[in-house]
């Protein structure tokens, strides 16, 4: 089970590169289901994900770089590129995705919980903006469709 609350953030904590950091490439196989490939620096992952937002049923396996290749000619939509800056918080590690290419300028940052209380009971650091846990047009699996980070700021703006 994976239990994690998403964050919007404009800035980050301090200087980037003194935190331990994460290239990562992924794609979607599917959207629905959730079938996702991801290359972590010089590792490979097949990950499939159930439904839900604060907390879903995640399985993962690792996979070659050459079925990565050979799975990433099977995507629904576009490969995301973004750096994965991991930022100690107490107890727990704030991921933060710097995206890249057509969804420069959008940065989130996520923190996973070994429970639902403990995702109810974290201290969100001053420097989180808006909470998007909920918002389905921050999960990945729908940032892969956008053509820009324009578009999903056209579509914030067309909702309310």
């Amino acid at each position: 089970m994976e239990i994690e609350r998403k964050f919007i953030v404009s800035s980050s904590p301090g200087p980037l590169a003194s935190y331990p950091k994460k290239e990562i490439l992924q794609g979607y196989i599917s959207t629905s289901p959730v079938i996702r490939i991801r290359k972590s620096n010089e590792d490979f992952f097949l990950t499939c994900k159930g439904k839900g937002l604060l907390a879903r049923e995640e399985f993962e396996i690792s996979i070659t770089a050459l079925e990565f290749e050979h799975l990433s000619s099977k995507l629904d939509y576009y490969l995301i590129h973004k750096t994965r800056y991991l930022v100690p918080y107490g107890e727990y590690t704030i991921e933060l995705d710097v995206f890249k290419d057509r969804l420069d300028g959008l940065l989130m940052a996520e923190v996973e919980f070994p429970s639902l209380e403990a995702a109810h009971d974290f201290d969100v650091p001053d420097w989180f903006e808006a909470e998007v846990t909920e918002d389905c047009r921050y999960q990945n699996n729908t940032l892969c469709r956008l053509n820009g980070f324009d578009e999903l700021n056209t579509k914030k703006e067309s909702t309310r």
